[in-house]
């Protein structure tokens, strides 16, 4: 499940809770995203997936790759902030594939995270 979470107005930023699902791109990341672009016409993003995110399955790790290619040249910024070295080493690994800027936090610098990506 993704949960919105409340940050500055120009950002949007969501935690993994379980297992992200394809539903989950499909009715609140993806409509989120849509929005935003449609508002403001660029995606600043904050992505919190600490000890209770249990990974993706296959379906959503594809929309997870649609979405971010759909919009390659509106991402700004993006902030994730984590407890998990997998995803640390792995945001790493893939940096120079994501679009915009990228920068990891720890799991309880999320006001630092949403902060840095609205570009305060």
């Amino acid at each position: 499940m993704l949960e919105r979470l409340d940050g500055p107005e120009n950002v949007l930023a969501f935690r993994a809770i379980g297992k992200i699902e394809k539903s989950d791109y499909d009715t609140v990341l993806e409509p989120a995203v849509d929005a935003m672009m449609k508002e403001r016409g660029e995606l600043r993003f904050v992505y919190v997936m600490d000890d209770a995110f249990d990974g993706y399955t296959m379906g959503a790790g594809w929309e997870d790759t649609k979405m971010g290619l759909g919009h390659l040249t509106k991402w700004k910024r993006c902030a994730v902030a984590t407890s998990h070295d997998w995803i640390r080493h792995a945001v790493g690994m893939f940096r120079w594939m994501m679009p915009g800027e990228i920068k990891v936090f720890g799991e309880n610098e999320i006001d630092l995270a949403l902060a840095w990506a609205a570009g305060l």
